[in-house]
């Protein structure tokens, strides 16, 4: 069965850490570009982060220096460790797989930045 599922969501305190996993299953994992993607409240989708098979990473400006994509192929999970939590970083957060015209998305998991 094809399908990400995503975990690691729930209530953080603003400055605080947290990190996200995606499990990936039914697909040439490696292959894929995998990326985190989110969405607040009234908000479109937007990109988080996405990183390749070898490893070459992309980040929003919005969260570079914060956040930490990384993957293992072994295991077929990427993760997205995040640090230094903003309010604005509230959001559901979608893991995302990519291989040419092939597009999957995770059901989402919700992080929520409040005290």
């Amino acid at each position: 069965q094809v399908q990400l599922v995503e975990s690691g969501g729930g209530l953080v305190q603003p400055g605080g850490s947290r990190r996200l996993s995606c499990a990936a299953s039914g697909i040439a994992f490696s292959a894929y570009v995998m990326g985190w993607y989110r969405q607040a409240p009234g908000r479109q989708r937007e990109l988080v982060a996405t990183i390749t098979g070898t490893g070459d990473t992309n980040y929003a400006d919005s969260v570079k220096g914060r956040f930490t994509i990384s993957r293992d192929n072994s295991k077929n999970v990427v993760y997205l460790q995040m640090i230094s939590l903003k309010p604005e970083d509230t959001a559901v957060y979608y893991c995302n797989a990519v291989l040419l015209r092939a597009t999957l998305w995770g059901q989402g998991t919700q992080v929520t930045v409040s005290s």
